[in-house]
Order: structure tokens, then C-alpha cells, then sequence
């Protein structure tokens, strides 16, 4: 499985290379207090059910708090199909300690 870096998604948001999809599978109160802008909220439970709203043709950035849930996620979306899936290493939790502190952390 593919994994980024913080600083790797932030470079690939901030380049002109094709914008990846940022899948968030954290619940909802989670992506209440905090989230990537631009990102889609499908909670883990949820994704099963809803890989039909997932787009093959794009990198899916699949990303959560500390990066475990995403890891799982990611796993489950390649076993059915999904080439391009990655999961942001040490989530959201990471990204603000390393790339956005204005992203709240909890």
C-alpha cells in the first residue's frame, strides 16, 4: 500500500499535477471539529456500502486522525478494485503538527 507523508499530499494539493480525491473516514463529529477543505466524508462504516460515490480514474487520498482507520480503508478499497487509493500517514493529527497548526487538533 502506497502511503504519503503530510508534506507529501501538501506538495501534490499545492502542485498543478491532478488534484487527488481526499477521502475522510473519520464520524462525523470528528470532521465537525476538523478537516481537509475539499475533502468528502464517508465514514468508515459507510464505505462499503458507498464505494459507487468513489472515483477510479483519480489518486483517493484516504485519510483519518492518526492514520489507522485510513490504512484499513485503503486496504479494503484496493481489495476491490481501486488502484490509486494512499493513506496519509499519521492523519489529520500529523498534518497539523507538520503542515497546518491551524488545524485543530484533538
Amino acid at each position: 500500500m502506497i502511503e504519503w507523508s503530510p508534506e507529501t499530499l501538501h506538495a501534490r494539493l499545492q502542485s498543478a499535477d491532478g488534484m487527488p480525491f481526499i477521502l475522510d473516514v473519520r464520524e462525523p463529529w470528528e470532521y465537525r471539529l476538523a478537516h481537509l477543505s475539499g475533502s468528502m466524508l464517508i465514514p468508515m462504516r459507510e464505505v462499503t456500502r458507498r464505494m459507487e460515490e468513489l472515483p477510479k480514474d483519480r489518486d483517493i487520498v484516504v485519510v483519518c486522525h492518526h492514520g489507522i482507520r485510513s490504512r484499513i480503508v485503503a486496504a479494503h478499497l484496493h481489495r476491490h478494485g481501486f488502484e490509486r487509493v494512499i493513506n496519509l500517514a499519521g492523519g489529520l493529527d500529523a498534518w497539523s503538527l507538520r503542515v497546518d497548526p491551524r488545524l485543530p487538533r484533538y
